[in-house]
């Protein structure tokens, strides 16, 4: 255990944290929602830096690491589903991209082959971010709304696109080398811990 693998699992612990506040529609439980929120976003920068600054990438955080994030964004969707918030198809979208990309990328590395983040991929993780932060804020200050729609559907259209790149990659490398990695698919071992 160390400082980054704390960070992580500090912010699995706060997704079931952030489904309560959400969901039991207390005063002012929107803004410590987004809050809590804000919270987990920062360790995912944190242990990141952490793990990268003090050369402490371990298996743990690498496994770790995108399971935390997946569990966070999932359960800030599903949560503002349950509060009419976002359609449930929009966020089926989004969830589906991420088990598709999961499994793939589960699967390259059963083969040795590590698919590093993309651009578009980290991309589509800021989209997200942004987007729940915008819906959530909005729920309070309506005028705010027509912009979170718009972060929403750039997250959407991110999610595809970023789905769409994992998977043209992963073709791309079998179909070179039968399952083996083609030069610089592979990156360094501070990069490991990506989205």
């Amino acid at each position: 255990m160390n400082l980054p693998n704390a960070l992580t699992l500090l912010r699995i612990f706060l997704v079931p944290v952030l489904v309560v506040v959400l969901l039991t529609r207390t005063e002012g439980g929107l803004f410590l929602g987004a809050g809590i929120f804000g919270l987990a976003v920062l360790t995912d920068y944190l242990d990141g830096y952490f793990a990268r600054r003090r050369n402490q990438v371990t298996k743990l955080g690498i496994l770790l690491d995108p399971i935390a994030d997946k569990l966070l964004t999932a359960a800030a969707f599903i949560s503002l589903v349950e509060m009419n918030a976002v359609p449930a198809w929009i966020v089926m979208i989004i969830l589906g991209r991420e088990f598709a990309v999961t499994g793939l990328r589960n699967i390259a590395a059963a083969r040795g082959v590590l698919i590093p983040a993309s651009s578009l991929g980290k991309g589509k993780m800021a989209s997200q971010v942004v987007a729940i932060f915008l819906l959530l804020i909005s729920r309070r200050y309506p005028v705010l709304e027509p912009l979170a729609l718009v972060a929403l559907w750039v997250a959407v259209v991110l999610a595809i696109v970023s789905g769409g790149d994992y998977f043209q990659r992963f073709w791309r490398d079998f179909s070179r080398g039968s399952g083996r990695a083609s030069p610089g698919s592979c990156p360094p071992p501070a990069e490991a811990r990506a989205k």
